[in-house]
């Protein structure tokens, strides 16, 4: 068994940079335009040949979003973007546009490129077909079972990636209608609302002001606001399948999320390669998962049923409250001091929860804290402000404290 590349999202330099330390092997971000994620940071062409460098020193990978569904006007500009990204050292770039597919080959034959989930590639016809015209890897849809993965294995010879966490648009694999047409913002432009997510009234058309609630529960409904997806338990099945990269949904999402997500799925992958006989999903996992912002989680559709089913190991996993309030930046060993980053407001006297890089969860009183100028404070009120706290013990840059 071929271990699988972890593959993270970076919504931002930090969240790249959190990916790397956390275990990723590789990530995936979006430039200033012809990305999905308008509501992410993003990053300038300046930061894109950063990040690819500080990648690459830490010998991860780096591939860039152009999936756009891409209208006339998209191509302007896209030529010179495409060598750009070549220039520098880019590992991939992710597309979903056969055009934008077509000129990526014209203008850099050398750049790999990744056929977006977008692309809804549900049968072994259509990876053949992409094959043949020059994709090195394609991104499954999410609606596929492990037969159909399988099948499509057997039947082309390109690396497979398999979303395995993260939250699941309704439509075919994000081909998403709902935003445009409430909003105005165009999801495959890269500007979704989020529609799915809102909360529904049903209404009849002879029964004006008659409204009944869209509800879901344990059996359904799943018209809307999907549950996340989770499939730890089905790490060993994709491996088995020849699935190689494993795929964290999340570009918008927190640097508590991709930290967190990232070290669970670091750990399960490096436990399957271990032991893959004897692979079980832990039930700290399982933990680490909940504290994250996060809907009820499912397998989704790799069981083959049809339907977002088949919990497993997953169920009774909620959304629970776990706030992120610093980042350590620095530990000074002869001080035995921890400069923090501020992200949400924390007190002396509190005790805060840990989560590092490597190693297991710790909890630090925070007895003292200081200011820049060596005040004691009673709190860290401001964004981003730097505080120093005593601590009996070294933490590695990028540990989080989270106060749950």
């Amino acid at each position: 068994m071929k271990k699988p590349e972890l593959l993270a999202p970076a919504g931002s330099m930090e969240k790249l940079e959190v990916a790397l330390a956390y275990g990723a092997d590789a990530v995936y971000l979006g430039g200033p335009r012809y990305g999905l994620r308008m509501g992410a940071d993003n990053f300038t062409p300046d930061q894109l040949s950063e990040a690819v460098e500080f990648a690459h020193r830490r010998k991860a990978k780096v591939y860039i979003t152009i999936n756009i569904f891409a209208h006339n006007k998209d191509f302007e500009g896209l030529r010179e973007y495409v060598g750009f990204l070549s220039e520098i050292g880019a590992d991939g770039v992710i597309v979903a546009d056969p055009g934008v597919l077509q000129l990526v080959r014209d203008e850099a034959p050398g750049l790999p490129i990744h056929l977006s989930t977008q692309a809804n590639t549900t049968s072994s016809y259509a990876a053949v077909f992409w094959e043949g015209r020059g994709v090195s890897r394609i991104v499954l849809a999410r609606e596929l079972s492990l037969n159909e993965i399988k099948e499509i294995r057997k039947r082309v010879g390109v690396e497979l990636e398999v979303f395995v966490h993260g939250a699941m648009c309704i439509s075919y694999s994000g081909r998403c209608l709902l935003s445009s047409y409430m909003t105005g913002r165009d999801a495959n432009q890269g500007d979704c609302a989020q529609s799915c997510r809102w909360r529904y009234h049903l209404m009849e058309e002879k029964r004006p002001g008659q409204y009944f609630p869209v509800l879901e529960d344990d059996r359904g409904t799943y018209i809307l606001s999907s549950r996340d997806l989770c499939l730890l338990a089905g790490l060993p099945h994709l491996a088995g399948a020849g699935v190689g990269s494993f795929k964290i949904e999340g570009r918008v999402k927190s640097v508590h999320y991709v930290a967190t997500v990232v070290k669970v799925y670091r750990e399960a992958i490096d436990r399957l390669m271990d032991n893959p006989g004897g692979f079980a999903v832990e039930p700290g996992w399982l933990e680490e998962l909940g504290k994250v912002s996060n809907r009820d989680y499912t397998t989704g559709f790799l069981s083959g049923d049809g339907m977002l089913s088949g919990h497993g190991d997953v169920e009774g996993i909620y959304s629970r409250s776990c706030t992120f309030v610093g980042m350590v930046r620095e530990y000074d060993p002869e001080r035995r001091l921890l400069r923090v980053e501020q992200r949400n407001r924390f007190f002396r006297g509190e005790t805060l929860e840990i989560l590092s890089p490597t190693g297991p969860k710790r909890e630090l009183r925070v007895e003292e804290m200081f200011d820049d100028g060596g005040s004691l404070i009673d709190s860290a009120p401001h964004p981003c402000q730097k505080v120093y706290i005593p601590s009996p013990f070294p933490l590695e840059e990028y540990s989080l404290l989270r106060r749950c």
